[in-house]
């Protein structure tokens, strides 16, 4: 296990105020992500999970998945630089990251939900 995914105390606390804010006021479309199938998973997932100056969405530590729900802000041009940084960081880590839209959650729930499941599974059994 590397040091990121050892638990270390937060550093920054506005980054854990912030997780927690985040958690508080969630979209519908994590809501429903979190509530109708990650929540009770077979693995552990955690949501809005600090990871040194990240917030991820969601993560699965046993898989090394970083889930994220996109919003509009997500594809203007800084948001897309944004996302590309951010995980090309946590790739690094071994993180992979996963993204999916708004719209997806809404409209194709069943097939995101699938795709979690079969890269989650994949990642457990190459570990």
């Amino acid at each position: 296990m590397n040091s990121f995914d050892k638990k270390q105390k937060f550093r920054d606390s506005s980054l854990r105020i912030r997780s927690q804010e985040l958690r508080k006021n969630s979209t519908p479309e994590e809501n429903h992500l979190w509530y109708d199938f990650l929540k009770t998973y077979k693995y552990t997932v955690r949501r809005q999970l600090p990871k040194d100056r990240f917030i991820l969405d969601f993560y699965c530590s046993k898989a090394k998945l970083a889930i994220e729900i996109d919003g509009n802000q997500h594809f203007t041009e800084q948001g897309l630089a944004y996302d590309k940084e951010r995980s090309a960081y946590l790739s690094e880590y071994g993180i992979k990251v996963l993204r999916f839209t708004n719209m997806e959650i809404r409209n194709n729930f069943v097939d995101v939900c699938k795709k979690i499941d079969d890269e989650i599974s994949k990642r457990i059994n190459l570990s």
